[in-house]
């Protein structure tokens, strides 16, 4: 559910995940109500071809990759959404290249939307430092240890970053996040970069 309140024509926004590993959920509903909101919309990955959404533990449907993160670039995007599902934040940072692509969207002060156990790949980009934020609740002790408060609420915003929960908490997440990337950069965002 789209907040119908902000337009978000004329901005591309990338969501990146792993070429498995995704929750579908958490990739499909923002990616459909962003895209309602005018965005254009782009899915990065690791590799060419296709990525393996998951629901929970169960294969779901492959999606096509527009574009590999080594030829990704934040100069090309007003914002950045990072879907959950354990798997795929943990294969990204291992990825130097999408860790990169991460931080330099804290770099450049533009919005990020990251949901459930997609914190991790923040932690890897060590731009959580300072900030708070929430996530699925195993990952407190690790963002706690990598100098970020942890809550526990449905939708935290810090800074131009929008961090949910879990699937329950999408609606809010996917609102929040819309809201983020048609207010456009925010200066405070680069000083955890």
């Amino acid at each position: 559910m789209a907040n119908e309140r902000y337009d978000l024509s004329g901005k591309s926004i990338a969501f990146l995940v792993a070429t498995e590993g995704v929750e579908q959920v958490e990739l499909t509903e923002p990616w459909e109500a962003i895209k309602g909101a005018g965005a254009t919309v782009h899915l990065i990955s690791t590799d060419q071809g296709e990525v393996q959404a998951f629901h929970h533990l169960d294969k779901g449907d492959t999606f096509t990759v527009d574009r590999t993160v080594g030829s990704a670039s934040a100069d090309d995007y007003d914002g950045l959404v990072l879907p959950g599902g354990v798997a795929n934040p943990d294969a990204l940072r291992l990825s130097s290249e999408a860790v990169g692509f991460v931080r330099s969207f804290f770099e450049r002060a533009k919005p990020v939307a990251a949901i459930c156990h997609a914190p991790w790949t923040l932690i890897e980009a060590d731009v959580v430092r300072g900030r708070t934020l929430t996530s699925w609740p195993s990952l407190q002790t690790d963002l706690r240890n990598a100098g970020a408060t942890w809550v526990d609420e449905e939708v935290h915003v810090d800074r131009g970053l929008v961090t949910s929960r879990k699937p329950d908490d999408l609606p809010a997440f996917t609102a929040k996040a819309i809201e983020e990337f048609a207010e456009g950069e925010h200066a405070e965002q680069a000083r955890s970069a």
